[in-house]
């Protein structure tokens, strides 16, 4: 049940660092993710948010040394809801989006489809509500 709320999702990953990003692509392509958009600058991951939609993010918390929180903002108004990825835990992220679930680096293929069916279970109330501008 939890592979099929991810397969065939649209999923923005957002991520500065070329290593963590190619095996995060691996996995979301394991898992059967059908659109896989990636940015690794603040500036990319708005202008996509702009232009597409997408069922899910997964957001870096630090990119090249800036908080990654417009990104953050720009994905709640859109209703796109969204994991942290971080190496620094909860303590890492900002007060306004302590609510938000995080996944600690280095993680497994298990604990990204955890994260993911997390935001995506119907139950959960955050279940895709992106739109594109």
């Amino acid at each position: 049940m939890a592979e099929q709320l991810v397969s065939g999702r649209r999923v923005l990953v957002v991520e500065d660092e070329m290593l963590v990003l190619m095996a995060m692509e691996d996995m979301l392509a394991d898992l059967g993710c059908t659109s896989i958009a990636v940015a690794a600058t603040i500036e990319k991951a708005l202008a996509l948010i702009r232009a597409e939609l997408f069922d899910v993010a997964i957001l870096d918390v630090n990119l090249d040394g800036h908080r990654s929180d417009p990104i953050a903002e720009a994905l709640s108004e859109r209703g796109i809801p969204f994991v942290f990825s971080t190496g620094y835990g909860d303590k890492g992220v900002s007060d306004a989006f302590r609510n938000h679930p995080v996944l600690s680096k280095p993680y497994d293929h298990r604990q990204l489809m955890l994260a993911l069916t997390g935001l995506l279970e119907p139950s959960s109330g955050l279940e895709s509500r992106g739109t594109p501008a």
